[in-house]
């Protein structure tokens, strides 16, 4: 297969997935690849060293869109190997700023309660084709070597997914991802909050940045990102809760 036929293949995957297909049931095996799967990947150390990586992506993807939903310009992410990243832009200061700075750890918990819904509602290769559009589009603002390592290997991974994956296992897969991301966004909020109530680091938290350029502290920025991420974990385990199939429980 020469590059033509390799990217008109990739094209009609791509494509394809822009129509709805049966919603999600979860048998016994399904429970297990979208909610066991998941724990071992985000709860295995060896795993989420990888993984996380992809969060902290989706992190600063989350500052990226609220930047450009305010009319920010967004400059540049950059990622790290040690799970940090900075997501830089410039606009006019305060709410603006704001805005773009609240949504980088809520946006883990976000995305993986659309990908839940889409997965249960039937929407899963449309979700799947976007994403992996986004993550495409998402190439051109890294400004870094290991941000582009990360952000390269993950939209490669998300190409392969698409024109690989049997239709039948969408909906799994889809499910599974937002399922690891809500898991994931917790992990980062129990992270964050170490690292106020340890005072390591703390500057370059996301709610002392916050904090700085707001008349709220730090502690009700972590509420706030708490009750975002927490609600969104609980709509998820709901949405997956209504596709349990009768027999499965």
């Amino acid at each position: 297969m020469d590059f033509k036929q390799a990217t008109a293949t990739w094209w009609d995957a791509i494509t394809s997935g822009f129509g709805r297909q049966d919603g999600l049931e979860l048998d016994v095996l399904g429970l297990v690849l979208v909610i066991g799967v998941p724990l071992v990947v985000t709860l295995t150390p060896a795993i989420w060293r990888f993984f996380g990586l992809f969060v902290t992506f989706i992190h600063e993807l989350g500052h990226a869109f609220a930047a450009l939903m305010t009319g920010r310009v967004v400059k540049g992410i950059s990622l790290n190997f040690d799970h940090s990243g900075q997501m830089n832009s410039f606009g006019r200061v305060g709410f603006s700023a704001t805005w773009a700075g609240f949504w980088g750890y809520p946006a883990p918990g976000v995305l993986g309660l659309v990908l839940a819904t889409s997965a249960v509602f039937g929407w899963a290769p449309l979700a799947l084709s976007v994403g992996a559009l986004i993550l495409l589009v998402a190439l051109i603002f890294i400004r870094n070597f290991a941000g582009a390592v990360i952000a390269v290997i993950t939209a490669i991974a998300a190409q392969l997914v698409v024109v690989f994956l049997p239709l039948e296992w969408i909906s799994v897969f889809v499910a599974a991802l937002g399922t690891a991301l809500t898991i994931g966004s917790l992990k980062d909020l129990v992270k964050v909050i170490r690292v106020h109530t340890r005072r390591r680091h703390v500057q370059q938290s996301d709610a002392y940045i916050l904090a700085q350029g707001s008349a709220l502290p730090a502690g009700a920025w972590l509420t706030l990102f708490a009750l975002v991420i927490i609600v969104c974990a609980l709509a998820t385990a709901r949405v997956l809760y209504t596709a349990v199939s009768v027999g499965a429980v």
